[in-house]
């Protein structure tokens, strides 16, 4: 601990926040840790001190350093404050809900589920290579505001995103001032650390709103690949709802990325799999998994989600005419290697405990642009997966 202290001090004494080397050296040496509560926390800390002039160079609505002591955020204010940044930008279009609820009414509100890969800033500047993108485009100071405003239009009650390298200068102080309570988990060996100027490393963050849920149980868990620890991981929390008082689990991921690794993200998938299995005492709670998969459905992985003992059902599918068919796509690209349209994102459920009464409808070619994802009017190369849920009635053995 005398090391660590000396390490935050010595962070502090730098002039900006921008030292790759010293951040490099940092997340090398928490990430050789097992990433559990304790080294969270103490990363968080560390975190907080490299970002610690954030303040000074970013406008104090959108970024604070220490958001325990700060008072609430009105949501329309941060709105308004979002679109006052983006006022030069073409707004994006309107995606509208589809409903989709059966016959059977539910006594309480629904849960609103967000998921989004909302792509890291260090990887868009820096890695991904978007050739059709303007630079501009990608600014930080922009871009995150498109996120926010995103976020702010869908009021989720539960976000789980991925490719988050601005947790704890940007999400976790804005996100909690609105309400909620978030966990971020990093990758161990973040590609966003290979990035020169970079703001850490990627992972897996998920909120919720702190007035409709009491957290039960949070686990962190690096994915395993032919009992080889990973570079993917995921986070998996059972929620207890405050309206019904029924438990669910919720669960965040980001599988192994590319062609040529469909074994491996099947390998992966298998592991989170046997987690989820045991967290949720064999399917006695119903289950939510978002993630970016990086998988079409025609690889293993979705496979072993679709017929797993869990009785999974993907979400989106419901979209579809036959009921039976995911989106054409989630992500739109545009590289150095060509044009990349397909389908890696996807919300599973408990379909024997969970029901979906309404999907928000994807972007449509035309409302994309010729220039595809991200651009101007969309912050990601994916696109956000939204859905709400509701309970079925309370089935013999489910809690």
């Amino acid at each position: 601990m005398y090391f660590i202290r000396k390490l935050c001090v010595f962070i502090k004494r730098r002039q900006g926040n921008q030292d790759s080397s010293i951040r490099f050296i940092l997340h090398r040496i928490l990430g050789v840790c097992s990433m559990g509560n304790g080294t969270s926390r103490l990363y968080s800390a560390l975190a907080k001190a490299l970002n610690s002039s954030a303040a000074s160079q970013h406008p104090e609505y959108l970024v604070s350093p220490d958001p325990e002591h700060l008072e609430p955020i009105d949501p329309k204010e941060l709105l308004e404050e979002c679109r006052a940044v983006l006022h030069t930008r073409p707004p994006r279009f309107q995606r509208d809900f589809v409903d989709l609820r059966t016959d059977c009414p539910s006594s309480h509100p629904p849960i609103r589920v967000m998921q989004w890969n909302i792509l890291a800033q260090a990887l868009g500047e820096g890695k991904d290579n978007f050739v059709q993108c303007p630079v501009e485009a990608l600014k930080w100071e922009e871009r995150k505001c498109l996120i926010l405003e995103e976020i702010l239009a869908y009021q989720p009650d539960i976000l789980c995103l991925q490719e988050v390298d601005h947790y704890f200068d940007t999400f976790q102080p804005l996100l909690s001032r609105l309400g909620y309570q978030g966990t971020f988990f990093p990758k161990p060996w973040s590609p966003c650390l290979d990035v020169e100027h970079n703001n850490g490393p990627d992972g897996c963050a998920l909120f919720f709103l702190q007035n409709r849920f009491k957290l039960v149980n949070s686990a962190n868990i690096r994915l395993t690949a032919m009992t080889l620890k990973t570079n993917q991981v995921a986070i998996a929390q059972t929620l207890e709802c405050k309206e019904s008082s029924r438990q669910f689990c919720i669960a965040v991921t980001h599988l192994k990325a590319r062609t040529g690794w469909e074994r491996f993200r099947s390998a992966q998938g298998c592991d989170l799999l046997q987690n989820l299995q045991n967290i949720t005492q064999g399917a006695k709670i119903p289950l939510i998994v978002c993630g970016d998969f990086n998988a079409e459905p025609t690889e293993e992985v979705y496979k072993h989600f679709a017929s797993s003992s869990l009785n999974l059902n993907s979400a989106y599918k419901l979209l579809s005419a036959d009921g039976q068919s995911e989106p054409p796509y989630t992500t739109w690209k545009i590289r150095t290697s060509g044009e990349c349209r397909h389908t890696l994102d996807y919300i599973w459920y408990s379909k024997h405990a969970l029901s979906v009464r309404s999907a928000l409808d994807l972007l449509t070619e035309e409302q994309i642009g010729p220039n595809r994802l991200p651009s101007f009017n969309y912050p990601s190369d994916h696109l956000s997966l939204v859905c709400d849920f509701s309970f079925n009635e309370e089935p013999d053995g489910l809690l």
